[in-house]
């Protein structure tokens, strides 16, 4: 086990690597930060200047090195546009993001799981072909398309919940919740369902599909057999063994979650790390947005790593393969 978690950890260490030199090779083509940074009428001797204080005029080589070097120490630079230290800008923005993405997950966790047991359980009822429609509707629709009609419906129409922002928030220590105040909560129903509904209709799909394959297996008819409870059947056996994919795709869309929330705190103006990254697109920020993407790849990665060691708890044939010798 501990040589398994010795390899991930060595292939996440590749894939960052290889996700820093992607990150820092794109933007050299994003354009020049001087631009953003000083006015059209700067003469060039102090455009030069500019240039030379942010390290641009460094050959490549030297630029790449001190960027891995800096990363690795959490060091990302400053911000061309706020003129602030970017870590302390992606602290400010990770709660937001994190808590987008936390309520998310388990909207559509909890949904998806419940539509997926009922679809497979009662495939020929009406709630089934219903779930299977709207399924259809979630992951047709864009994400923004589906923001904009839950603003002018909730919103607009009815005027039940906010349309933008993050309401009041709460300062515990450097983290900041809207989980303790009411409009904080109203703020994230919206956004929440927007940006999880496609992983809701994943998840629902998955779990019925697999719910009716466990169905046909020989070991729930010998569980039906021995006189064991419909309930027993469905819940203890059908659904345990149904739950063992689920668990990987529920870990890489946590990944995706955070990694796409963009969209839809563009349409929320929701001031997370997406909003932050859009607004740094927007100006040429490039260290900001090359921190976002380096910091997006660690949570996938790690996040990879998690599912891959829970996935080894959850299903002992695993356990068995990873003790053979390589």
């Amino acid at each position: 086990m501990v040589a398994f978690i010795i390899r991930r950890v060595l292939q996440a260490v590749g894939v960052l690597f290889a996700v820093g030199i992607i990150s820092f090779s794109m933007f050299r083509f994003a354009g020049d930060p001087v631009n953003q940074i000083v006015s059209i009428d700067t003469p060039a001797a102090q455009r030069e200047e500019v240039r030379r204080s942010l390290g641009l005029s460094d050959p490549v080589p030297v630029q790449f090195t001190r960027y891995l070097i800096n990363t690795v120490r959490g060091d990302f630079g400053i911000s061309y546009q706020f003129r602030q230290p970017i870590s302390d800008l992606l602290a400010e923005r990770m709660p937001a993001t994190l808590e987008l993405a936390f309520c998310a997950t388990v909207f559509a966790v909890a949904f998806g799981i419940l539509m997926g047991v009922y679809s497979g359980l009662r495939r020929e009822s009406f709630l089934s072909k219903l779930f299977q429609t709207l399924s259809l509707i979630g992951i047709s629709l864009p994400t923004f398309l589906i923001g904009i009609l839950l603003i002018y419906l909730f919103a607009v129409t009815l005027g039940w919940l906010p349309s933008y922002g993050r309401g009041d928030t709460v300062r515990v220590g450097w983290w900041t919740t809207g989980f303790l105040t009411l409009s904080g909560l109203m703020a994230l129903i919206l956004p929440s369902i927007t940006l999880g509904l496609f992983q809701m209709t994943l998840i629902m799909r998955i779990v019925r599909s697999e719910m009716l394959e466990v169905l046909r297996t020989d070991y729930i008819k010998f569980a039906r057999a021995r006189g064991l409870t419909t309930r027993a059947i469905h819940f203890g056996h059908a659904l345990k063994n149904t739950l063992i994919p689920v668990i990987t795709i529920v870990g890489l869309q946590l990944g995706s979650v955070i990694a796409f929330s963009i969209i839809t705190e563009t349409v929320f103006q929701w001031p997370g790390m997406g909003l932050l990254f859009v607004q740094a697109v927007q100006n040429v920020d490039i260290p900001i947005m090359a921190a976002y993407l380096m910091l997006v790849a660690l949570i996938f990665v790690m996040i990879n790593l998690a599912v891959d060691i829970l996935y080894t708890v959850v299903d002992p044939r695993l356990r068995s393969t990873i003790r053979q010798p390589v």
